[in-house]
């Protein structure tokens, strides 16, 4: 796992270095659903929120720039670990729950291997190229 090459196009992670980055995205993804379940969330709202993030492909209908932009806002961890700080302040069992799901979208997307995008295209990643042109 010490390789550190990225691919000229994209700088996309390869070796050993994405095959970490996908296992952390299962780690995230795991230990949110065990936190959801902790905090007693609905799972019924977890199946329906679950994919919710994924609305952000519609920014693509703007172009590759807007979409690549779109999609990272909602892929990002801050934005979800920024929630759950303020659900644990306020507190919101609301938030809370809103943060796990979120949280645990982005760990799954990471371990299937979809990163953040660039804005060269949907299958320019920063896990490497996804799709049939790889």
């Amino acid at each position: 796992m010490t390789e550190t090459t990225t691919t000229p196009a994209t700088g996309g992670a390869t070796g050993g270095v994405r095959t970490l980055l996908r296992w952390e995205g299962a780690a995230l993804a795991a230990a949110c659903m065990v936190f959801y379940s902790y905090f007693e969330g609905s799972w019924w709202m977890f199946a329906l929120l679950l994919l919710a993030p994924d609305l952000s492909f519609l920014g693509y209908l703007a172009g590759p720039r807007a979409g690549a932009a779109a999609y990272n806002a909602a892929h990002a961890a801050i934005l979800p670990m920024l929630l759950g700080i303020f659900a644990m302040v306020m507190p919101s069992a609301l938030a809370m729950h809103l943060s796990l799901i979120w949280c645990a979208h982005i760990g799954l997307d990471r371990a299937l291997g979809y990163g953040l995008k660039y804005d060269a295209g949907f299958s320019f990643t920063h896990l490497g190229r996804i799709g049939k042109g790889k």
